[in-house]
């Protein structure tokens, strides 16, 4: 790729060299940013996404604790009708690693055959936020949840179970929070 660029390149200047040039064509700003991007990429093996909308779930988030506990409502409460538009919701809601998390699992719910047909849902609420110790914008979120069917007994008396899941916000502006990492532990 690094050869094709100097080629690239090296037929630039030669046309602007033939066609009485003196100096070399300037790069557009948005070329400079693709550019900026790609080199980026190249070093963190992630190519920056654009931030989300400015729309949020039930309303402003204005601190990081009212991120996580939109997003965390998000994902654990769902049903086998609306989880592949669940996830995309926050997908378009979220950056980083947790768009791209809720964006697969968008995808990968989207065509599940057995999640249909056994009529499986989950339900939780969050029980606690707090900040991750010695770790900037990361916070522990504990969920208490139950999954259940309507068309299948495999969730027939099961209890609700407590969940923790690490999440990492973002600060898009001023009193604007976005969840950008989403990490469940159970």
């Amino acid at each position: 790729m690094r050869t094709t660029r100097l080629g690239l390149l090296a037929a630039a200047v030669c046309l602007g060299a033939c066609g009485g040039r003196t100096s070399a064509p300037k790069l557009s700003h948005t070329t400079k940013e693709r550019e900026s991007s790609v080199a980026q990429a190249q070093k963190t093996h992630e190519y920056p996404s654009p931030p989300p909308p400015r729309q949020h779930v039930g309303g402003a988030w204005w601190s990081p604790a009212a991120a996580v506990k939109a997003f965390a409502l998000g994902y654990i409460n769902w049903n086998a009708a609306t989880i592949s538009t669940d996830m995309r919701g926050l997908a378009a809601r979220s950056i980083g690693q947790a768009r791209a998390a809720t964006q697969l699992a968008a995808a990968q719910t989207a065509g599940d055959y057995e999640l249909r047909r056994g009529g499986i849902a989950n339900a939780g609420t969050v029980q606690a936020i707090a900040p991750l110790t010695g770790q900037p914008d990361r916070y522990v979120v504990v969920t208490r949840e139950l999954t259940t069917a309507t068309a299948t007994t495999a969730y027939q008396g099961l209890e609700p179970a407590w969940h923790v899941a690490i999440a990492t916000v973002t600060q898009l502006g001023p009193a604007q929070w976005v969840v950008s990492g989403w990490q469940p532990e159970s």
